[in-house]
């Protein structure tokens, strides 16, 4: 499904068809061993899942480029040796391929040496003709954005939460709305312990989003789902 003219949405990524680029974002490597250590004691399933859902992916697309979008791994201030060794095959995986670029999330404070280890920079935004990719930390003030139609960001962890006969699930999806004169996308996690922020009820992160109830949804699910602006699921809390 398509989320602007030539934008696709294949699962949880973003396929630019003009470019080949497809793009992903918050991975997260490392989490469930940061929940283990302060006592959740979850499964790690994350990593062995993450491949999975690239393989489904990678079925449906061959890109030229493969852009990381910000948060590859979860820790701040350190680097564990799940995230090490996760890391590095993520990237192997993705480089086999395609050429992969990383954007510097608010986690990859040090992510640096671990890119190193495969000649990788890291960059605070890439841009594809009026395509404008960040994490979506902070609002950037660079010649770049400004002259940017289209910005596209991760860091929300964006999910719809959606309710019947007392019941409550998440679902995670993309949002598409305005900053300022720009059209946003805002991209789901590809963290897959947790669904993300419910976008109807819960605070939201990035400075990008105001008024998040005349952003359009799509949610992601086992096809890809348009569920009209936020704002009317406000209405049936």
């Amino acid at each position: 499904m398509e989320i602007v003219q030539g934008i696709e949405i294949i699962d949880l990524a973003l396929y630019i068809r003009k470019h080949d680029v497809l793009v992903i974002t918050d991975t997260q490597l490392g989490y469930e061993e940061s929940l283990n250590r302060k006592g959740v004691m979850i499964p790690r399933f994350q990593f062995k899942d993450i491949l999975k859902r690239l393989d489904g992916i990678f079925k449906r697309c061959k890109p030229k480029t493969v852009i990381i979008n910000g948060d590859i791994k979860h820790e701040f201030g350190t680097i564990t040796d799940t995230e090490w060794s996760n890391t590095l095959k993520l990237i192997d995986l993705l480089s086999k391929n395609s050429r992969l670029i990383l954007v510097k999330g608010n986690h990859d404070a040090i992510l640096e040496p671990i890119a190193r280890k495969r000649d990788l920079e890291m960059v605070d935004h890439v841009v594809y003709d009026d395509i404008y990719f960040c994490h979506g930390h902070y609002i950037p003030d660079d010649a770049d954005f400004k002259k940017a139609n289209i910005v596209i960001i991760g860091h929300e962890h964006p999910a719809l939460g959606l309710r019947d006969k007392g019941r409550s699930e998440k679902f995670k999806c993309f949002l598409k709305g305005k900053f300022k004169d720009k059209i946003l996308i805002v991209q789901p996690s590809f963290n897959l312990v947790t669904e993300g922020t419910d976008v109807t009820s819960e605070k939201l992160l990035s400075p990008f989003i105001k008024n998040v109830g005349e952003f359009e949804a799509y949610v992601v699910a086992n096809n890809i789902m348009y569920f009209g602006k936020v704002k009317e699921f406000f209405e049936k809390r």
